[in-house]
C-alpha cells in the first residue's frame, strides 16, 4: 500500500470520528495506530524508489565510462596500426575526452534530478505526516478533555449520594435508639 493511500485513510478515519464541541473529534486509537503502522511499513518503498532513481544515475555514469573506455581502447588500437597518422590519433583522443566529459555532465544532471525528486518526495511526506500527527494529537487532547469533564460532572452526584447515605444511617440509628427507649 502506498504512503499516500495510508495518509488518505488516516485522514478519512479522523474525519469519520465523533464530533465534539470546540472542533474536537473522537477517533479510534486502534484504527489510528493501525494506519500509522501501515505508514511505517510503506515508507521504505518510497525511499527505495528514490534510491533506484539515484542508482540509475550511477548506471549512466558507468555506461558512459564504458563507452569512453571503449573509445580509448579503439583509439589505442588505431594508434598502434597508424603510428604515422598523428592527426587521427589526436582526433580519437579528443573524441574520447568529449564523450567522457559529456557523459559525466549528463550523469551529474541525472543525479541532481534524482536528488531533487527524492527531496521533494520526502518533503511532501514530511508535510503529510506532520498534518496527520497534528490530527492525532488533537484527538488525544479531545479524549483527555472529555474524560476530565466526565470526572468533574460525576463529583457532585457522588457527594449527594454520600450525604443521603449518611442521613439514612443516622435516621436508622436514631430510630433504633428510640425503639429501645420506648421498650424500657
Amino acid at each position: 500500500m502506498s504512503v499516500y493511500r495510508v495518509i488518505d485513510k488516516l485522514e478519512a478515519s479522523v474525519k469519520q470520528g465523533t464530533v465534539l464541541p470546540l472542533g474536537y473529534r473522537i477517533v479510534s486509537e486502534e484504527r489510528l495506530l493501525e494506519l500509522i503502522e501501515k505508514l511505517r511499513s510503506s515508507l521504505p518503498e518510497e525511499v527505495g524508489r528514490a534510491r533506484t532513481i539515484a542508482k540509475n544515475g550511477d548506471r549512466l555514469i558507468r555506461e558512459a565510462q564504458e563507452k569512453a573506455q571503449a573509445i580509448v581502447v579503439e583509439a589505442s588500437t588505431q594508434q598502434s596500426q597508424l603510428l604515422d597518422d598523428n592527426d587521427m590519433i589526436r582526433r580519437a583522443r579528443a573524441t574520447a575526452e568529449i564523450v567522457l566529459r559529456e557523459a559525466e555532465q549528463k550523469a551529474a544532471r541525472v543525479r541532481e534530478g534524482a536528488d531533487a525528486y527524492a527531496a521533494q518526495v520526502l518533503t511532501d511526506l514530511d508535510g503529510r505526516l506532520s498534518g496527520a500527527l497534528g490530527s492525532v494529537k488533537k484527538g488525544i487532547e479531545a479524549l483527555a478533555a472529555s474524560k476530565a469533564a466526565t470526572v468533574a460532572s460525576a463529583a457532585p452526584a457522588l457527594a449527594d449520594a454520600a450525604a443521603k447515605s449518611k442521613r439514612a444511617a443516622f435516621d436508622a440509628q436514631h430510630d433504633s435508639e428510640t425503639a429501645e427507649l420506648e421498650s424500657v
